[in-house]
């Protein structure tokens, strides 16, 4: 019978008031069964088991990790600016540009704890530029400059490449726009001017 072979497939059998809850060591799947005292608290619940799963799957395909709490993005900022002094000319202005846009993301943390923004940045600077450690990030608690290896706050490789990688195009894609914009400007106003050189009515030609 089905239910015969129910147990016989299951380890644990629990019945409750609402649910029943089977389990087996040769199950393939599973469901997960959230509760929420609200309807916002049961949503806030499932996006964090959505995030976290996707965690997951991110690293069971690319098993990579950075240390998190800024220090990814400061290591690659101080080794921007570095470049960046290397290069003459205008050639220097991306690299150095993108080093000072990759400190939004600590001082975001900082700013968040409520700690003093330019002393936390100043010496997270210091300890990249020294070339230190590259695990130096901002502890999201109280604003400090900690090693991430002590704390164990670690991002998955994929999710931080993938993230620099959008914003790049996103930057890229915005100056194409704005160089369109710009000669479409130019074309127009050189219409307003009229046609050069042109000769008066009336007048006659030799």
């Amino acid at each position: 019978s089905t239910q015969s072979r129910s147990s016989a497939a299951s380890d644990v059998y629990k019945r409750q008031e609402y649910y029943s809850f089977i389990t087996g060591k040769e199950s393939k799947s599973c469901t997960i069964l959230l509760r929420g005292a609200t309807k916002d608290v049961l949503s806030e619940v499932e996006r964090n088991i959505q995030d976290a799963l996707a965690v997951t799957r991110n690293l069971v395909y690319e098993p990579k990790l950075v240390p998190g709490g800024g220090a990814s993005e400061m290591s690659i900022s101080a080794h921007l600016t570095e470049k960046s002094r290397t290069i003459a000319g205008v050639e220097q202005w991306p690299y150095h540009t993108i080093g000072v846009a990759l400190e939004v993301i600590p001082r975001t943390l900082i700013q968040n704890t409520g700690a003093n923004v330019i002393k936390s940045l100043t010496n997270l600077k210091a300890k990249h530029h020294k070339g230190e450690s590259s695990t130096f990030g901002i502890d999201g608690v109280n604003g400090t400059v900690v090693d991430m290896k002590e704390l164990g706050i670690w991002e998955p490789f994929q999710v931080k490449a993938q993230t620099i990688k959008t914003a790049l195009e996103a930057a890229c894609m915005l100056l194409r726009v704005d160089s369109i914009v710009s000669g479409l400007t130019n074309k127009k106003e050189g219409n307003r001017g009229g046609a050069p050189n042109q000769m008066p009515m009336g007048e006659d030609l030799e």
